[in-house]
């Protein structure tokens, strides 16, 4: 039951992170945003923002390793292990959203209505694709909860399985995908939301590399076969 409840918590922790992004990076609907705040010197802010994104990088990349993991639950029971890591990304997020410093340049701005309309709308495309795209592979076992679920009814938790829903038969990548989309079409893109897109971009594909080494080591051929045939990043039609 304790891990039940925890696991809860987690899950209500890292959703309120999750949500809070997309009002971070889109400047809407949230306390302190992307571009929100006094600016302060240039140099000082860089140098924090980029220590932020750095420390992100590192803890949702780390911790996201299979022998981090084996190392891990030498500690740390096996069913939260990942309600723990899900934590562990939402403290980090609260972090990065607290401490961000603005850079308020403007690099580009689109002052038509109708073009600031278009670019909202997409941002919230890829806001909608990446919610759509956790519940198509198992929404409650990538944050946690199935795992401490199982655990509660004293059953083993379900092994992952490869399957290539919806969305993932035309990219490999959708919740990248529509990361990309939230945050490269804001109507303003000053020097902060610049910097932090970037820095998300290249991480992202740091990412796809190293899960992609993951997923070919858990499920084989099936693995390669679907790379071989499925874009990694935008959708496409699939190859035969």
């Amino acid at each position: 039951m304790a891990a039940l409840i925890y696991g809860a918590l987690c899950y209500v922790a890292f959703l309120g992170s999750f949500l809070y992004f997309f009002g971070f990076v889109g400047n809407v609907a949230v306390p302190k945003s992307i571009d929100s705040g006094v600016a302060g010197s240039p140099t000082a802010a860089l140098i924090v923002d980029a220590i932020l994104l750095a420390l992100f990088a590192l803890q949702h990349s780390v911790m996201a390793r299979p022998s981090f993991k084996r190392w891990w639950t030498r500690f740390v029971p096996a069913s939260v292990e990942r309600s723990t890591y899900v934590l562990m990304t939402s403290l980090v997020l609260i972090l990065l959203y607290w401490q961000w410093r603005p850079l308020p340049g403007v690099i580009w701005s689109v002052t038509s209505p109708a073009g600031a309309a278009i670019l909202m709308a997409v941002t919230l495309a890829g806001c909608a694709i990446v919610l759509v795209s956790t519940f198509l592979i198992s929404h409650f076992s990538l944050f946690g909860l199935s795992q401490v679920y199982a655990h509660w009814r004293r059953q083993p938790a379900e092994s992952p399985v490869f399957q290539t829903p919806s969305l993932y038969r035309f990219v490999r990548h959708p919740i990248y995908f529509g990361s990309l989309l939230a945050l490269w079409a804001p109507s303003v893109m000053t020097a902060g939301h610049l910097l932090f897109a970037a820095a998300f971009t290249i991480y992202i594909f740091v990412g796809i590399w190293l899960e992609e080494r993951d997923l070919v080591t858990s499920h084989g051929s099936a693995y390669v076969d679907y790379r071989k045939r499925v874009s990694m990043i935008v959708p496409l039609p699939p190859r035969s």
